[in-house]
């Protein structure tokens, strides 16, 4: 939650334990947004988060942090598709809330090209489209790739989901188009299509989506095409990203050149050439939002000469020369008739409120979120309230206030569950090493919780967890909708529990067969012995990652020690906790969160369970003569020769302990390009830095 002090109050203590609280929770929504098209905050909230992260770190420039949001755009691309590198980066758009944004926009366009006040500064706008960005690429006329975000550099490879997109031609019309284009839109889903297709979902027993915007991308980014050849999708085309020749001067005879070459463009698009001008479009576009057919959430402008905006480009994640302008929340009055809660796939319980259906913006709504606890008790919000709420971003609304809070006969206030309403584990709210408990409360059942099982099972068998050859999330889903797989122990037990649920052979199944199926087995098997870091971090308990994972096998050497150790901490014995923590990049986050997971006696009934299936491996000692060997190394910037993983894997083999932040106790910095906060906190403890050339040269020694 972020703090309630203006940016300016900030001390730096404060400033830097809010970038880092920031940072996760733009990352939980991109990775919510981007990568599950299953929003988790309205376009407002989530703008709200960057702006306070740009606002801190443009007062502590030496707080920012190696991976900040405002260095980013989206999300790596899913484990389900192929990666397709972008000929030029996708970039994000910095955002307008009022006239005023707009004016310092366009004089900041004025400063940086040095024009005088009597310049004309060509603007052109169009509405912003709430829907999924394509990447269509084109050789010799012909589509031969089409790309989603990603994040910004690469996204997925959805061609064969593109083609089946009626508004994406196959070939492009005429002669005139570059030999090699990459030509950039947005994928959405009109209205009636969208009613359409919810309506069907539901009938057919499936929960229907949210919203068009997230039709539009859970149908663009099917693993089977077929599917989405069922999908009514749209597309509007309006930007471009490499091409082989200029085929514009300005992008209003780009628009043109598209539209010529066979694409849809936005018929609201228009050319402007003064901010009363930009102005009087955005409120021409805003009246006509509710009768048009298909969702917007703005008005982007663009600088309209190409030159101008070559010579503009970009800072960070967004170009100098185009900006969306955000149209104003719709705001309307019910009454709360109900609080319920819903658990998440990553066991966070969030409170929703069950609105008297009202239509805002022409849209009925019938539920808002409330969002956690803090939230409520702010509000002071009641079953039986009148409350204000707020349609932003055509995303579900939030209540922004009680209107009759002074009325006799109000109800109790609400109190948040303290027990899991899927499983009945312990709903608990994180402590940080910082001391701040976390916004969200949290279910601590993990794998035998229904709400997070399947997502958590998925991660059970990614790769760098069980990593089982042919048994990838579109199984896991299959086998637990089929009651066949509900626990991890049940994966061992595949063969037995098909046959015990009376459901055919696996090799009759669709999408198997005998081959299939013995390799599947033969793959299972193949896991059944396992290293420790890899067990420890497949059972996705929270705050326990990776690295985390492999600080503590490397400490304890073998299963039975470290989890005695976890156990006793369960059960209350103070010296076992302070073994745990007196461990180098071990906090009392982790600690906790290991604890809260024994304490539940279904975590460990059915880690037993796993445990009378597979064997874990004591971990090998590491290399002691090596020149790193005990040493803690933290990586920081950007590696150019290998991946950070590879690097850290390296390093681990060689007897180092490698760390995620720079403290009194590291002895090693090896900084990349981009190195920020962590460089210059190595710097100041005096700690050593390496360039990557010197940490090769470093552990070639070994």
């Amino acid at each position: 939650m972020t703090s309630s002090k203006g940016v300016a109050e900030l001390s730096e203590t404060e400033a830097e334990a809010e970038l880092e609280m920031l940072a996760a929770q733009i990352n939980e929504a991109d990775a919510a947004y981007f990568r599950s098209d299953d929003p988790i905050y309205t376009d407002a909230e989530y703008d709200a988060l960057r702006i306070r992260n740009a606002s801190i770190e443009k007062r502590f420039p030496h707080l920012k942090r190696d991976n900040s949001p405002s260095e980013r755009v989206g999300v790596q691309v899913s484990d389900g598709f192929k990666k397709a590198e972008h000929g030029k980066p996708m970039l994000s758009l910095d955002n307008a809330f009022s006239r005023a944004d707009v004016e310092d926009f366009v004089q900041r366009i004025r400063r940086f090209l040095g024009l005088d006040a009597t310049a004309v500064v060509a603007l052109t706008a169009e509405p912003k489209i709430d829907g999924l960005s394509l990447n269509l690429t084109y050789e010799h006329g012909e589509l031969v790739l089409a790309s989603t975000r990603g994040d910004g550099r690469v996204g997925e490879d959805v061609t064969a989901n593109a083609l089946c997109v009626q508004d994406v031609p196959h070939a492009l019309f005429g002669t005139d188009w570059p030999e090699r284009i990459e030509v950039r839109g947005e994928v959405y889903m009109l209205h009636d299509a969208f009613a359409a297709l919810n309506t069907a979902e539901q009938d057919a027993g499936r929960k229907g989506f949210a919203n068009p915007r997230n039709a539009a991308a859970g149908s663009l980014r099917q693993l089977d095409s077929s599917i989405t050849k069922t999908r009514p999708l749209n597309f509007f085309a309006y930007a471009w990203g490499l091409s082989s020749d200029e085929f514009a001067s300005t992008q209003t005879q780009a628009i043109d050149r598209f539209a010529a070459w066979g694409f849809q463009t936005n018929p609201l698009f228009a050319k402007c050439e003064t901010v009363d001008q930009l102005i009087a479009q955005f409120e021409h576009i805003e009246r006509l939002r509710a009768k048009l057919d298909y969702d917007i959430d703005g008005v982007v402008y663009k600088v309209d000469r190409l030159d101008w905006q070559e010579r503009l480009g970009q800072v960070s994640r967004a170009p100098r020369w185009a900006i969306a302008h955000k149209f104003p929340a719709e705001k309307a009055v019910t009454v709360l008739e109900a609080i319920d809660i819903q658990v998440g796939r990553t066991g966070s319980l969030t409170p929703v409120a069950r609105l008297r259906p009202i239509t805002v913006g022409g849209v009925v709504v019938s539920n808002a979120t409330l969002h956690n606890e803090d939230e409520i008790k702010r509000l002071d919000v009641r079953v039986g309230d009148q409350v204000r709420i707020q349609r932003a971003g055509d995303v579900i609304p939030q209540i922004l206030d009680v209107v009759d809070a002074d009325r006799e006969g109000r109800g109790d206030p609400f109190l948040m569950p303290v027990l899991c309403p899927e499983c009945g584990s312990e709903a608990v709210r994180d402590i940080d090493d910082s001391g701040q408990e976390d916004v969200r409360r949290r279910c601590t059942g993990g794998l035998i919780c229904p709400a997070q099982i399947s997502a958590r099972l998925r991660h059970f068998v990614s790769r760098r967890a069980f990593d089982i050859d042919g048994l990838g999330a579109k199984q896991i889903d299959l086998f637990y909708a089929r009651g066949v797989v509900t626990a991890p122990q049940h994966i061992f037990q595949l063969t037995n529990r098909i046959a015990e649920l009376e459901l055919a052979p696996l090799a009759d199944w669709d999408g198997f067969g005998e081959t299939s199926e013995a390799k599947l087995l033969s793959s299972i098997d193949a896991r059944r012995e396992i290293d420790m870091q890899r067990f420890l971090y497949a059972l996705g308990i929270r705050h326990v990652g990776e690295i985390t994972s492999g600080i503590l096998a490397r400490t304890y050497g073998n299963w039975t020690e470290f989890w005695d150790t976890v156990s006793r901490t369960a059960n209350g014995d103070e010296d076992s906790r302070g073994q745990l923590l007196a461990i180098d990049g071990i906090g009392e986050t982790a600690v906790d969160s290991l604890s809260a997971f024994a304490h539940e006696p279904h975590n460990r009934a059915m880690l037993d369970a796993l445990l009378g299936e597979v064997r874990i491996q004591a971990v090998e000692a590491p290399q002691s003569d090596s020149p790193v060997s005990g040493k803690t190394v933290v990586f920081t910037g950007t590696l150019e020769t290998v991946t950070r993983d590879e690097a850290k894997a390296r390093a681990v083999s060689l007897g180092a302990k490698v760390s995620g932040s720079v403290s009194a106790k590291t002895d090693l910095v090896v900084a990349g390009p981009g190195a920020g906060s962590k460089l210059k906190k190595a710097e100041s403890l005096g700690i050593r830095v390496l360039t990557e050339a010197d940490w090769f040269d470093l552990i070639e020694q070994a």
